[in-house]
């Protein structure tokens, strides 16, 4: 059962991404998925699912809205390639606090794609959080930009058109408290999937 907290949390988070991409359409879920494959602190899960429900809607239609969601991530996740790839580990790990990243998960995450190469950047698409970070190491090892933009594309492709059809066929509904209530429960499991794979991680 979901606590007051988290349901305020998700309420409050859910409207103002609503009231975004109600206003600004397919430009806010350009932006918004830019900022989270940046490593900013913006949730995929219930901006790609609100797409969804906006598409289920009539509001918006489904391949300028994927195709906005795919150019904004692969975008963001871009950023954090080329900043890894050009300022280095050094400076990144200097400015940690500005991507709200730690330390030991950026370590983890480094290690595993050391140890897993260009397969860790297709499998982490799916994992949230995981999936913007690990552009980070694939920048420190100067992986093939060729390589790097494959793979994301592929699994960030994979990742944002089951979201969205997940908020086209859950989420269509008027009743409010449904709809808060299936994105709250999605994004725990999501979180889940997250937290089990950095504790794998955080082992090797």
């Amino acid at each position: 059962m979901l606590d007051f907290i988290t349901l305020s949390i998700i309420a409050t988070t859910y409207k103002s991404i609503s009231l975004l991409m109600a206003e600004y359409g397919y430009l806010a879920i350009f932006g918004l998925m830019l900022l989270e494959g940046s490593s900013l602190p913006v949730p995929s899960e219930v901006v790609l699912p609100l797409a969804g429900v906006l598409v289920a809607q009539h509001t918006l239609s489904l391949a300028p809205a994927y195709l906005a969601a795919l150019l904004g991530s692969i975008a963001g996740l871009a950023i954090d390639y080329y900043i890894g790839y050009f300022l280095g580990k050094d400076v990144v790990y200097k400015h940690l606090s500005i991507f709200h990243i730690k330390k030991e998960s950026l370590d983890a995450f480094d290690r595993w794609f050391e140890k897993n190469g260009v397969a860790s950047v297709f499998f982490t698409r799916f994992i949230p959080v995981l999936r913007t970070l690990m552009s980070f190491p694939a920048g420190f090892a100067r992986m093939s930009q060729k390589k790097f933009y494959a793979y994301s594309i592929l699994g960030t492709g994979i990742y944002d058109i089951v979201l969205i059809l997940f908020g086209l066929k859950a989420l269509s509904t008027n009743n409010a408290v449904i709809t808060l209530t299936s994105i709250g429960v999605f994004a725990i499991a999501l979180y889940l999937v997250y937290a089990f794979a950095v504790s794998k991680m955080m082992k090797k």
